[in-house]
C-alpha cells in the first residue's frame, strides 16, 4: 500500500526536503495544519486513458519526482462494467491500469510514494463493484466525483447542465446523492464538492441547504473534502453573482471553515505540466485565507 512506502522526507532528511520545498519548518499534529503541510502531495491525477487528458502514468510519475512531490495518487475516471457515462477509460483497460500503477509503485519506491485510485460516481446499484475495486492488491482509494447523479429513479443528471435541468433545486438532489454515497464508507475523499457552482445560477436557499447537507455528510462519514485546483485553472469568470472562479466557491468553504473537517488541495491535473503549478499554490493560499484545516493525508 502507498502509505507504507518511504517518502522523500524520510530518505533525504528534513534539511534537504525543506530546502527543496521552501516551506515553513513547523511540526504538524496528525498531518493537519492551517499552513502548508510538510508533505507535498497530490491524490487527484488523470491520464490519457480518460480520453480528455494527456500523458501516460509514467509521465506523471516523472513530473512528481521533478516537482519534489512526496506522494502521487492516481485517480483516473473509473469505468463501469456496463459502460455507463463517458469520458473515461474503457472497462477492459481497468486491469492494465492497476498493473501499471503497481509497477510504478515499485519503480519509484524510495523516491515518490505512488498510490492507486479512481475517481468514480456513486450509483446505488454499484456497491459490490466499489467493494471489488478496494480488495487487497487492487486500489488504495476511491475519490467520489459526482459528475452524474440519479434522483427518484430518473435518468442520470449531468451536473454541468443544471442551468437547464432543474436549476438550484437540482443542487439538493446532488447533495443528497453525495450524502448517500459517503455513508457507504467506500470513498476517502469527496472531490470538488462545490463543482455544481460552475452553473451560472444565483445563490438562494437551495444553495445553502445543499452546502449544509454536504458538510454534515462529511462530518458524519469522516471523509476528506477536496479544494480543487482545476477550478482555479478555469480562471475567473463573470457569473450572475459576480466575478469568481467556477469552483472553489467561497460561500461553500465558509460553511466548512470552523469545522474539524480535513481539507486537501488537489491538482485534478489532466496534463503532467500542471501537476504542481501556480493554481496549486493558489489553492493552498485560499485554504489558509479561508481558515480551512489543510491536510496532506487521506
Amino acid at each position: 500500500a502507498c502509505a507504507g512506502m518511504p517518502t522523500r522526507a524520510e530518505t533525504d532528511g528534513p534539511d534537504i526536503i525543506l530546502q527543496r520545498l521552501k516551506w515553513p519548518r513547523k511540526k504538524l499534529k496528525s498531518g493537519i495544519s492551517n499552513i502548508l503541510p510538510m508533505k507535498k502531495v497530490n491524490y487527484h491525477t488523470h491520464t490519457r486513458l480518460c480520453r480528455h487528458a494527456g500523458g501516460a502514468a509514467e509521465d506523471y510519475a516523472a513530473a512528481a519526482w521533478q516537482n519534489s512531490l512526496d506522494v502521487l495518487g492516481f485517480s483516473d475516471h473509473a469505468p463501469f462494467p456496463d459502460g455507463r457515462f463517458g469520458l473515461r477509460m474503457q472497462y477492459d483497460e481497468l486491469e492494465p491500469y492497476i498493473r501499471d500503477l503497481n509497477r510504478l509503485k515499485t519503480e519509484y519506491q524510495g523516491r515518490v510514494s505512488i498510490c492507486s485510485g479512481l475517481e468514480i460516481e456513486y450509483c446505488p446499484d454499484s456497491l459490490e463493484y466499489y467493494e471489488s475495486l478496494l480488495k487487497p492488491g487492487r486500489l488504495d482509494y476511491l475519490l467520489l466525483g459526482q459528475h452524474f447523479y440519479t434522483a427518484a429513479g430518473a435518468l442520470p443528471v449531468n451536473i454541468y447542465e443544471l442551468e437547464e435541468k432543474g436549476g438550484t433545486a437540482a443542487y439538493i438532489d446532488y447533495a443528497l446523492s453525495i450524502r448517500e454515497g459517503l455513508a457507504t464508507g467506500f470513498f476517502k475523499v469527496l472531490a470538488h464538492p462545490d463543482v455544481i457552482f460552475i452553473n451560472d445560477l444565483a445563490w438562494d436557499e437551495n444553495c445553502s441547504l445543499a452546502c449544509e447537507i454536504i458538510v454534515e455528510a462529511a462530518q458524519v462519514s469522516g471523509a476528506v473534502l477536496e479544494l480543487n485546483a482545476n477550478g482555479i485553472r478555469r480562471g475567473m469568470r463573470e457569473y450572475c453573482d459576480g466575478v469568481r472562479y467556477p469552483y472553489p466557491h467561497k460561500r461553500f468553504w465558509d460553511r466548512v471553515s470552523g469545522t474539524r473537517i480535513p481539507v486537501i488541495v488537489s491538482s485534478d491535473c489532466h496534463n503532467p505540466d500542471v501537476l504542481w503549478d501556480s493554481c496549486m499554490e493558489e489553492g493552498y493560499r485560499l485554504g489558509r485565507e479561508w481558515g480551512l484545516l489543510l491536510t496532506d493525508e487521506i
